[in-house]
């Protein structure tokens, strides 16, 4: 049976390393475009891939996703020892399929945030957007 220490300390390191994947790749924050709020509205995930050290780009994973409430971002939550996690710390830009695959794409740049508002945003948008998340406890939650 694990402590309440231990559970807290994994569920601080998990949601440590939520992900603001902002979309401008020169650093700048930008409004998310237009087209690109009515794609996500629609969509239930996003497909992200890194740049590996040889420079050749990772398989695109999907992930759950919600957008910042200034819409300038995208967030997402990944456990801090992922390679996404791991590539992101050293500096890889972000590529970002949403919806599929093969959907509307673009380069970001991503970061990692331990903000307790952003941390928020994503349990609780994430809760009221998947019913895995709201019903089966399946993803982040505070309680794990």
């Amino acid at each position: 049976m694990r402590s309440r220490a231990d559970v807290r300390t994994r569920l601080t390191a998990a949601v440590a390393a939520a992900l603001a994947i902002v979309l401008a790749a020169s650093g700048a924050y930008t409004e998310i475009s237009r087209r690109d709020l009515q794609v996500l509205s629609r969509s239930q995930l996003i497909f992200i891939a890194t740049v590996r050290k040889d420079g050749n780009q990772s398989k695109a994973a999907p992930v759950w996703f919600t957008v910042s409430a200034d819409r300038n971002a995208i967030l997402i939550q990944t456990g801090p020892k992922t390679w996404k996690a791991k590539r992101i710390r050293r500096g890889s830009p972000v590529l970002v399929w949403i919806g599929a695959a093969n959907g509307p794409a673009f380069i970001g740049k991503a970061e990692i945030t331990s903000d307790a508002a952003v941390e928020k945003k994503i349990l609780d948008d994430f809760r009221e957007k998947y019913w895995l998340n709201r019903v089966l406890g399946v993803g982040p939650s505070r309680a794990e």
